[in-house]
């Protein structure tokens, strides 16, 4: 067995596939709130939402980067992924090493790290935590991939757990920075799993701890003086400076942005991509590249029409993603040239395959035995060509998106059925496969993303079954070597762009906006709102 504290680093890049992530630090960079003078100890911070955070189990099924932006505060990892130098630096465990095949990791854990209630964090929780991951995978859906492979967590002694796989997983140290791997106290898991996402009884190691929460209304948080834990790559690794954070949803984006204008909010997520320049006139807009997969459209390849690559082809073609991604947003985001954004390592460039071109895209559905109705919509063996298509309407740009992409398709005999609806309600279709696309996207840190999307271990959602795809996504997973795995990662992504499994639009951009007299506020290494502990403000 060889120590890899430095050489993880290597390895991060090799496996990284931090699917869903959300690492942290509070170090300068492209992703933090410039800052100003000596942190102050003390005060509120209130933070706006979009939606409500629908769970406080950190695996949960949740909202989303609303969800990840609170729970992120409430519970410590196992390791931490530096936004900057993208190595995996310690956090609960102070050292780690895996055996040479991938199928083994040892996590030494720092011996003064406690939970809120005052219990110790040691081996026997983190095998509890994963244990209990992989006994509700179905109820968890988002981190059994995470786990492909499982077969044990040993907890050699108080601070040595050992995790054991069947076969290789090379991504699984940086997965196990998520807050979706964040470690639960053992009390926790015997609480139904169900039950926990109302955060009575669930018990992190987190700098804050869950005060209050009223649905749909607020969430407060408050500091734990004790706390003593952050990674080393934080302006402060001891206790938060804020004593408290309040957050409170607030669904339109236009009040949000209003709130935060006149002071009554200091952060608000969900910005509004054409309201950065007022934004930026009466405080400062955080942003950061998003690596992960791309807005655009994915087919449930189980329907009937979605069903044929001819139709998947033919639509995509008949997509002009320039014009929606100037329409919903700005061109301070980048039209998608993959499945995988530009910024996630891995990536490989397959815009050759997409494109608007309205006269292949009309090709492509004729061959498909679509024809023009006396609407203009096409007509197959008496079958409208329409098709459903369910997003998260929680922003504005993501309503302008789909209506845009409802008008491209209209013109080339195409009916989109919008569904749009909050995060619960979109969970619950994406989930049963009542869709014939989904507009969604997605951050993480690396490609392996693709395989809790497409693969058989993974989500699928969208019902592909296609062998070698998944033969792909099996081998990068055990592939160490860099070049190899990013050859593998090419290969995956040509072979999704080949299907049409999904048509690239634009990449995400995080966005989060603060008041001029509010500092610390960064993005992780996926670009979601990260790690709170350095977040201060300037004396009233």
């Amino acid at each position: 067995m060889s120590i890899r504290r430095a050489a993880f680093g290597t390895a991060a890049a090799l496996a990284a596939a931090a699917v869903l992530l959300s690492a942290c630090s509070s170090r300068p960079s492209d992703g933090a709130a410039p800052s100003s003078g000596e942190p102050v100890t003390g005060g509120r911070l209130t933070y706006a939402l979009t939606t409500d955070p629908l769970s406080f189990n950190p695996s949960g099924n949740n909202a989303g980067n609303d969800s990840w932006t609170v729970t992120r505060q409430l519970f410590d990892s196992l390791l931490y992924l530096d936004p900057n130098s993208k190595q995996l630096e310690p956090w609960l465990a102070k050292s780690w090493s895996s055996n040479a095949d991938a199928t083994e990791f040892t996590f030494e854990l720092r011996d003064d790290a406690t939970f809120s209630d005052g219990s110790k964090v040691t081996a026997d929780d983190v095998k509890a935590t994963f244990d209990d991951l992989v006994a509700n995978k179905a109820k968890s859906p988002g981190t059994a991939s995470f786990f492909t492979g499982y077969a044990s967590t040993e907890a050699v002694d108080a601070d040595t757990a050992v995790v054991h796989f069947s076969t290789p997983n090379a991504a699984f140290p940086v997965n196990t920075a998520g807050v979706m791997l964040g470690i639960v106290s053992r009390s926790t898991t015997t609480i139904p799993y169900d039950e926990r996402a109302t955060g009575k009884g669930v018990v992190g190691s987190g700098p804050f701890v869950l005060q209050q929460y009223t649905k749909d209304v607020s969430t407060t948080l408050v500091r734990r003086p004790e706390y003593a834990w952050a990674p080393a790559g934080f302006a402060t690794t001891g206790a938060a400076h804020l004593d408290a954070i309040d957050f409170t949803v607030v669904p339109e984006s236009t009040v949000r942005s209003g709130s935060l204008a006149s002071g009554s909010v200091d952060v608000i997520n969900g910005v509004d991509p054409t309201a950065v320049g007022e934004l930026e006139g009466s405080g400062e807009v955080v942003t950061r590249s998003t690596p992960g997969y791309v807005n655009g459209l994915y087919f449930n390849v189980s329907r009937p029409a979605t069903s044929d690559l001819a139709v998947r082809r033919g639509i995509a073609h008949a997509v002009d993603a320039t014009q929606i991604r100037d329409t919903a947003v700005t061109d301070k985001f980048t039209v998608g040239t993959s499945i995988l954004s530009a910024a996630t390592p891995g990536w490989a460039d397959e815009s050759s395959s997409f494109g608007f071109d309205a006269a292949a895209a009309g090709r492509d559905l004729d061959a498909a035995g679509w024809v023009a109705g006396p609407d203009g919509i096409r007509v197959k063996d008496g079958n409208r060509l329409s098709l459903k298509v369910i997003y998260m309407n929680t922003s504005g740009q993501t309503q302008s998106a789909v209506e845009v992409l409802q008008q491209q398709l209209r013109t080339a005999g195409v009916e989109l059925t919008l569904s749009g609806g909050a995060a619960p309600d979109f969970l619950a279709k994406w989930q049963s496969g009542d869709f014939d696309a989904a507009w969604i996207a997605g951050g993480a840190s690396d490609a392996d993303i693709l395989r809790t999307v497409y693969a058989k271990s993974g989500t699928n959602f969208y019902k592909v079954d296609d062998p070698q795809l998944d033969e792909l996504l099996t081998r990068q997973l055990g592939t160490s070597d860099q070049a190899a795995r990013f050859g593998l990662l090419a290969d995956v992504q040509k072979r999704i762009a080949e299907q049409y499994y999904q048509v690239p639009v634009y990449e995400n951009t995080g966005l989060v906006a603060t008041t001029k007299g509010v500092h610390g506020v960064v993005f992780g290494a996926d670009s979601r709102p990260d790690l709170l502990v350095g977040a201060w403000k300037d004396p009233a």
